[in-house]
């Protein structure tokens, strides 16, 4: 058995990397030329400020008495600048989101994986071709774009991590921190000349941070006072900021300034779906060389109905895709567009001459279309050329003739016409995609037969353990001859991925596959989950086991329809309640005396064993309340106390070790290990969820009770006669597998990094750490997947269970599950900061 769970854990951590060989490669390739527009740029200079977590929305709605809490940036809309919506892609976080704007791509999500100050794939960015660049702001931002960037001009100046906490008393220091440095900055160049010289050179960008809008939606959420007087604090830093700069260089008019964000927030502070809340993010462009505000009479395209609620409809709005921001700052200040980048230069936004527009586009085509012709390549000398097939689109000999085109009406003065140069980025995108995912489809159906074939695998095992299944002789003598037959077919697949030069990888997709179909039932829809459970919820009087246990059916009732509730409830947008946490505790206790009194005559506690249950219970007492006190201490912003820390800590720690301590009777350890991790569960919990461990447990001891009633009336000696009184030999792996389905997404989970609360750990800490972060995440996910599987091992065997192998099993259960958890922090899965994909300051997984 445990072979077999090994040989079942590694397929699937095989099936697991596959999808990032699948769906979440590198879109990036290199070896291009950078391409450079062969004119004067309109600015010298750049200032590029990035409010991280700032919705659209928050910045240019205006207050109820018609007054706007960004005076600054509204004069500059209404009055010296081009604005807009830059619409980011999924997942809504900063890394992708600051890496979309500044080198033009947007990143695979697999690239978090290896740190968030480390870049995993070289790639170019604005920074990177410009003469210096000055950074101030995260620690987690800025240094990847200081790594890999060709020579020593990226120069950063972050805070330390620690002041990235979740319970400061005010997270708008960041911002404050960002701007006074930036203003010392220029103040000490006046006196130092080497810097001054520096300054004063062209092609020269400034990036300023601002992490504390992101850090207060997400602790106090985008609709509070904090998150508001953020807004405002930054857009009087955005005014003295400018008015330092244009000091410093003696007002020349070669400044361009361009206020965007990396993504937004939801209304409950989370980010990384695809909710408009979280995608719809602040465009402000001004200075040189940028088209200033311009006046429409005629009603815009734009349907959303966002203009007249912002009350902007009468001033021209240019809606860009985020990684075009990465084009338009590198045709401002006249640097070759990042290599990589897959931006369309949005013309709208330019004050310049039509040749230079002209230009602009010709040279952003040539940049993409140089991208495609080295995807196209790669391709091409790793695939056997008669199984080749070309982008038909854009072949060699329209290319030539659509660059030799644009090329023509340039020289003849047709600036206005840029259509072709528009065709041809159109066309090489999609040749990007269709190259990049060429391989996709192939890989899919290796996986997906790989994994029919081991699914079907497993059903033969269970009906050979549960039908007493034996191998026909004549099947026996067959084997070898089909050991033969795959030899030679692994054999061909392997000559053929070696012929091609694949990945190793692919050799492991293809090989594992064996060519048996399977269909399966998947669930869409959550509300399923309180339809199979009340269908249970009618077992007992079905199966004639009421007029047997008729008090504990009719708990097994109750219990159904309570658990079925959760499945309704909804997914995101939940605010915390932790009264409902101590609710919770309440009803653990509750849950565990009833479960001892009824238990009283048949499995009476040793008089040495009531002193830990004792003990263990006043435990799940104390964490209960550990959270309500936390949480109230944050929002009086005094910070996360010390002994709530300490206490979640110890839990953490003693709550994998304590049941091994426990009275060695089945049922009581079963019962131990339920405390021991509720627990721990409470305190990582900040609502209805905690709610769903309590009922769970009460539902599998009633069913517990329900069979012991039922061997006592029947007069059962065996695992097999139990199965037959009860009839649910097979069907007892269904429900297995149907509860596991129940224990995740009935809490409320989504496959969706938005699902997850990151005040969830704030009993353990609240600054900044995506590995610990991810880690508590995770246990909180493998708890009821680690209760499941000890009641129904309980189930299967019974009291037939002998108490060395129950500890065996639970050894080697709960370190399986710490090891899945590591694994999940070192490769970032189900937090967004990685994945799945951690938030740059949450833990929310896909």
């Amino acid at each position: 058995m445990i072979t077999f769970f090994l040989v079942g854990l590694t397929v699937h951590v095989v099936f697991f990397i596959s999808i990032f060989d699948i769906y979440f490669t590198s879109p990036l390739v290199h070896g291009m030329t950078p391409q450079s527009i062969p004119l004067v740029p309109p600015a010298s200079r750049l200032v590029l400020v990035v409010a991280d977590g700032l919705r659209a929305d928050s910045l240019f709605t205006l207050l109820s008495n018609d007054s706007s809490m960004i005076p600054y940036l509204r004069n500059v809309i209404e009055d010296m600048g081009t604005w807009g919506v830059s619409h980011t892609r999924v997942p809504t976080e900063s890394r992708p989101g600051h890496v979309a704007l500044i080198a033009g791509f947007y990143e695979d999500v697999s690239a978090v994986a290896k740190g968030w100050k480390e870049n995993p794939v070289e790639f170019d960015s604005v920074f990177n071709e410009s003469r210096h660049t000055w950074c101030w702001g995260s620690p987690d931002i800025l240094p990847m774009f200081a790594k890999g960037a060709s020579g020593d001009h990226v120069y950063t100046h972050t805070y330390p991590a620690q002041e990235e906490d979740f319970a400061s008393t005010d997270a708008s220091r960041l911002d404050s921190w960002v701007f006074t440095q930036v203003k010392a900055f220029f103040n000490s160049a006046k006196w130092n000349s080497s810097l001054r010289a520096s300054l004063l050179e062209d092609k020269n960008v400034f990036f300023l941070h601002l992490l504390g809008i992101d850090t207060n939606g997400h602790a106090h959420r985008p609709v509070s006072k904090e998150y508001i007087d953020n807004i405002a604090l930054v857009d009087s830093g955005v005014a003295e900021l400018v008015s330092t700069v244009e000091e410093f260089f003696d007002y020349d008019g070669r400044t361009a300034y361009v206020f965007t964000s990396d993504h937004g927030m939801t209304n409950w502070g989370s980010h990384g779906a695809g909710h408009p809340s979280e995608t719809l993010t602040p465009l402000v462009a001004w200075g040189a060389g940028v088209n200033r505000a311009r006046i429409v009479t005629e009603p815009q395209q734009y349907t959303d109905g966002y203009l007249k609620d912002w009350k902007l409809e009468h001033l021209r709005r240019v809606d860009v895709n985020q990684a075009d921001i990465a084009p338009l700052m590198a045709s401002l200040i006249g640097v070759p567009i990042p290599v990589n980048s897959v931006g369309v230069l949005p013309l709208l936004y330019l004050n310049n001459s039509e040749q230079f527009k002209a230009e602009s586009m010709y040279t952003n085509a040539i940049q993409i279309l140089e991208q495609f012709k080295m995807k196209m390549s790669q391709r091409k000398e790793t695939t056997l050329s008669f199984l080749f097939t070309p982008y038909q689109p854009l072949t060699e000999s329209k290319q030539a003739e659509l660059i030799h085109k644009a090329r023509i009406l340039i020289q003849l003065e047709k600036y206005e016409d840029v259509s072709l140069c528009q065709s041809l980025i159109s066309r090489s995108l999609e040749g990007l995609v269709y190259y990049h995912t060429y391989d996709r489809f192939f890989l899919g159906c290796s996986v997906v037969l790989g994994f029919v074939g081991w699914t079907s695998y497993v059903i033969l095992v269970i009906l050979k353990t549960h039908a007493s299944l034996n191998r026909h002789p004549n099947l026996t003598q067959q084997v070898g001859t089909h050991s033969k037959l795959c030899m030679c077919v692994a054999a061909v697949i392997a000559v053929f991925l070696f012929i091609q030069r694949s990945p190793f990888t692919y050799y492991i997709y293809c090989l594992l596959p064996v060519p048996v179909w399977y269909s399966v039932v998947s669930f869409f829809h959550r509300a399923m989950l309180t339809v199979g459970l009340a269908a249970l919820s009618l077992w007992p009087l079905l199966s004639g086991l009421f007029s047997k246990a008729k008090v504990r059916s009719g708990s097994w009732f109750l219990g159904c329809l309570c658990l079925a509730a959760f499945p309704l409830m909804p997914v995101v947008g939940r605010e915390p309640n932790v009264h409902l946490v101590v609710c919770a505790g309440l009803l653990t206790l509750f849950t565990s005396a009833c479960y001892l009194w009824s238990s009283r005559h048949k499995t009476p506690l040793h008089l040495g064993d009531k002193p830990q249950f004792v003990s263990q219970m006043l435990h799940v007492a104390v964490c209960a309340c550990v959270p309500s006190l936390t949480h109230a201490s944050l929002q009086q912003k005094q910070g996360l106390p010390l002994l709530n820390q300490v206490i979640s800590w110890s839990t953490l720690a003693s709550s994998i070790f304590v049941p091994l301590l426990s009275s060695t009777r089945l049922f009581h350890r079963l019962l131990s290990i339920f405390l021991s991790l509720t627990s721990t569960y409470l305190l990582l919990s900040t609502g209805s969820e905690a709610l769903f461990p309590p009922v769970l447990s009460w539902l599998m001891f009633v069913w517990i009770n329900i069979e012991q009633e039922a061997l006592l009336s029947q007069g059962v000696s065996s695992r097999q006669e139990v199965n037959s009184v009860l009839g649910i030999s097979l069907t007892l792996h269904l429900l297995q597998v149907f509860f596991i389905i129940t224990a995740f997404f009935g809490t409320g989970n989504i496959a969706s990094i938005n699902s997850f609360d990151p005040a969830s750990v704030y009993c353990f800490l609240t600054v900044f750490n995506p590995f610990i972060m991810g880690g508590l995440m995770m246990w909180k996910v493998l708890f009821l997947f680690v209760y499941i599987h000890f009641f129904f091992l309980v189930q299967d065997y019974g009291s037939w269970l002998d108490i060395g192998t129950s500890i065996s099993h639970y050894v080697i259960v709960m370190s399986m599950t710490i090891f899945l958890m590591l694994l999940s922090v070192v490769t970032h899965i189900l937090t967004s900061k990685r994945l799945i994909l951690w938030r740059k300051t949450k833990m929310h997984f896909p």
